[in-house]
């Protein structure tokens, strides 16, 4: 296979070669017609050798083109191996991690499995737990609701407790003014006598009139001295003003035994011998009697040991207990008693 070039290179003698076989034809008279065929041929050539070396250019041209991207292509080779080997070893790597995915994943749905099982047994229970729970809830709604009504009740209750709490502190401050009251008064009217004689004082809100025996009787009688029957009278004046305190007269004696004859036999007869006497006597000075109560006590609430004469005379007395009616005060109770009854 020969170039464009080489091939015009072999026309140009004959091109020559050609010209002078025209000239010695010419010189020979050859013919016009011919030597007209002889010059369009030699054109006819010329152009052939130009567009053959123009075509020689242009395949050197595409040569040069062909081999740049032979090496194109050489070096894309080059590069492909080199990418096939990292993208084998990709693979290889890549076909080793699979089979390990594959590998965990049936582990994996395995687990599940049971994961899933045992989540549904979790999950049967929780539901049988939740409808305890709700009627659970649903009881302990009830029991909210009962025990607001219950609340209601109480706070009501409490409220009415309070008003009832509220007089009853309000009648036990006037019971105590009133006993107050009641022992100044006494102490007032028995000024005159002193203490040895008789002794007026408060105890567990009661006015106590302790009088001794040398005041009322003589040792062993049961008929008051006209002294005594003085503070009595006294005494009874300021009861018919305090109209609703109750008297209580407590006879008491000293250990020493009674040894008489007739109506007295032992002390319990003396001691409740002299309290119905002053009781008597009170009720004489104006006391009206409902309100008078007579006990005998005997020697058995001493004050003092009965170990010396001045003790045993110590216990040897009459004690006449002023107690405020609590007519209100338990009409108080009865009624907060009833309120608290009706509330249960």
């Amino acid at each position: 296979m020969f170039s464009a070039k080489s091939t015009a290179r072999r026309a140009y003698p004959l091109t020559l070669a050609l010209a002078a076989a025209a000239g010695l034809s010419l010189s020979s008279c050859v013919t016009a017609k011919r030597y007209d065929d002889l010059q369009a041929r030699q054109r006819n050539e010329e152009q052939a050798r130009l567009s053959a070396e123009q075509q020689a250019r242009q395949a050197k041209a595409d040569l040069q083109k062909t081999n740049d991207v032979l090496a194109e292509l050489r070096a894309d080779q080059k590069r492909l191996v080199a990418d096939s080997a990292q993208t084998g070893s990709a693979l290889r790597r890549t076909r080793a991690l699979y089979s390990q995915l594959t590998e965990s994943y049936d582990k994996l749905l395995k687990n599940s499995d049971r994961a899933l099982a045992d989540r549904n047994n979790e999950y049967g229970k929780l539901a049988k737990d939740l409808a305890t729970r709700e009627g659970e809830l649903g009881t302990l709604d009830q029991n909210l609701r009962k025990s607001k009504a219950d609340n209601d009740r109480l706070a009501a209750d409490l409220t009415a407790r309070e008003a009832k709490l509220k007089e009853l502190t309000q009648a036990l401050a006037d019971k105590d003014r009133a006993v107050n009251d009641l022992k100044a008064r006494v102490s007032k009217a028995l000024l005159s006598f002193n203490s040895n004689e008789l002794q007026v004082k408060l105890k567990d809100g009661k006015v106590y009139v302790s009088l001794s025996e040398q005041l009322l009787f003589k040792s062993g009688s049961t008929k008051v001295d006209p002294k005594g029957q003085e503070a009595l009278k006294k005494l009874a004046t300021v009861l018919q003003e305090q109209k609703d305190v109750n008297v209580v007269v407590e006879g008491h004696t000293d250990a020493v035994p009674m040894r008489g004859s007739g109506a007295i036999q032992d002390n319990w007869d003396l001691s409740a011998l002299r309290a119905t006497e002053i009781a008597r006597l009170l009720a004489t000075d104006g006391v009206t009697p409902a309100r008078i109560t007579a006990s005998g006590r005997s020697q058995y609430v001493p004050v003092a040991a009965n170990d010396t004469p001045q003790n045993r005379a110590m216990n040897r007395r009459t004690e006449i207990i002023l107690t405020p009616k609590l007519d209100e005060l338990f009409q108080i109770l009865d009624s907060s008693s009833g309120a608290a009854q009706a509330g249960k």
